[in-house]
């Protein structure tokens, strides 16, 4: 059986598809999303805790590099094999080599009941990717547009004014301030805390759940099928990216437990951190063809299905 958050997806899903009236108010899912990345980065802070004298550079500098490498790669096989424009290509791939809080949540769960080997750091990698994708893909869209729309601001305003946008935004203030949160008091400090936050994670992962299963019904009905080129790239390339995280894990020697969480971070697509750069930035790309392929196709395909592969493959290849 797959794990227990995984049937509230399927629930959510079910519900939206046959168009019940079942909702979860926004103020609850906004409180849902916030509890659910705090947890995120307290946990991790706490496994950093007494062992950030043994992060490796290396191996958190190759994770970085892989943010990078994943949407420039991304964007030739959007404009030429999908054939939307450019302005979508840049916004799709900016989605695409940042990650989905959500699935890192559903994966860190898998590895703890599987009891596989996690590194200390291993949560970084959800901040460490979650930025360079945004900033290397608006950095391209300022670099395609014409000289006119550059020559309107100052070249160093708009760089400063994407890195702002991408360094507050909600997601990475809450999972880098519950890094450092839990890093500074660790165990011991957030005790008071553990019973609500941490022993209620699977709660909040599981109500969370529910209401990604609700919005993806809405994304996908109807499914518009004249954009089968996206609706069949953003099925396969799940996949293919599983299997970079997968690459790098092996070439850094990872645990197991580190190697999962780095395929399916790979293989996921950002539908809260990368919407909200790129609208801001980017007002004419159109997000719904981000968010059908991020939210409406690769999310359910990843937890639904990729996340059980990956892992049979991990331990087929660490065994």
């Amino acid at each position: 059986m797959p794990d227990i958050v995984i049937a509230f997806f399927a629930l959510g899903l079910l519900a939206g598809l046959v168009k019940s009236d079942l909702k979860v108010p926004p103020a609850i899912y906004e409180i849902l999303s916030i509890l659910l990345m705090l947890t995120l980065g307290l946990k991790g802070g706490m496994a950093l805790h007494g062992h950030t004298q043994n992060l490796v550079i290396t191996e958190l500098l190759a994770v970085i590099a892989l943010g990078f490498i994943i949407p420039l790669a991304l964007y030739p096989v959007l404009t030429r094999l999908v054939r939307i424009g450019h302005t979508d290509a840049i916004s799709i791939a900016a989605h695409y080599g940042s990650v989905s809080a959500g699935t890192f949540a559903v994966v860190m769960a898998m590895v703890e009941k599987s009891g596989l080997i996690l590194r200390p750091e291993t949560t970084l990698y959800l901040v460490l990717l979650e930025l360079p994708a945004i900033i290397v893909m608006l950095w391209l869209h300022r670099y395609l547009s014409a000289k006119k729309a550059i020559e309107t601001s100052p070249k160093n305003e708009t760089q400063s004014s994407v890195l702002h946008e991408a360094l507050t935004s909600r997601g990475v203030v809450l999972l880098v301030g519950g890094v450092v949160i839990g890093w500074l008091y660790g165990p011991t400090g957030l005790a008071p805390l553990t019973p609500v936050l941490l022993g209620g994670f699977k709660t909040l992962l599981a109500l969370f759940l529910l209401e990604m299963g609700l919005v993806t019904a809405k994304v996908c009905l109807p499914l518009p099928l004249k954009q089968w080129r996206l609706l069949v790239f953003a099925a396969v390339t799940p996949f293919v990216l599983a299997w970079c995280g997968i690459a790098v894990g092996l070439w850094l020697d990872l645990p197991s437990g580190s190697i999962l969480v780095l395929a399916a971070l790979s293989a996921s697509a950002s539908y809260i951190a990368a919407p909200a750069a790129i609208r801001a930035a980017i007002p004419e790309a159109n997000i719904g063809l981000a968010m059908l392929a991020s939210l409406g196709i690769t999310f359910p395909v990843n937890v639904l299905i990729g996340l059980p592969l990956y892992q049979h493959w991990v331990m087929l290849i660490t065994a």
